[in-house]
């Protein structure tokens, strides 16, 4: 009987949790396309009338803007993957041109 009880609990929380996902990818989806006050050159062209009052609310991050201020639509974080040994080798290049490194090998 305990164990029903815990796997119809556990099922509970899991469609709690799937809920949960598909709500925020929802309300991510929307918040992504949604335009910021500013974010375009030609200023506020009456989208906003309210932008004015309340614009701190609304202001993006600084690190998501660019020098002139306008949002950056690119991702902010690229990786590339490479192989094992490139890292290998990129790593002890990183380490022989440490400081420590030139210290040790002075010493010896």
């Amino acid at each position: 009987m305990l164990h029903l009880l815990y796997i119809l609990a556990f099922t509970v929380l899991a469609c709690i949790a799937v809920a949960n996902l598909i709500r925020n990818l929802v309300m991510f989806s929307f918040d992504r396309e949604r335009s910021y006050p500013g974010s375009n050159s030609n200023g506020n062209q009456g989208n906003y009338p309210y932008a004015s009052s309340r614009r701190s609310q609304y202001a993006p991050h600084p690190e998501l803007l660019d020098n002139a201020g306008n949002i950056i639509k690119e991702p902010l974080l690229v990786m590339r993957s490479i192989n094992v040994e490139d890292a290998r080798q990129q790593l002890d290049a990183l380490y022989e041109a440490s400081p420590a490194q030139k210290i040790e090998k002075e010493g010896e």
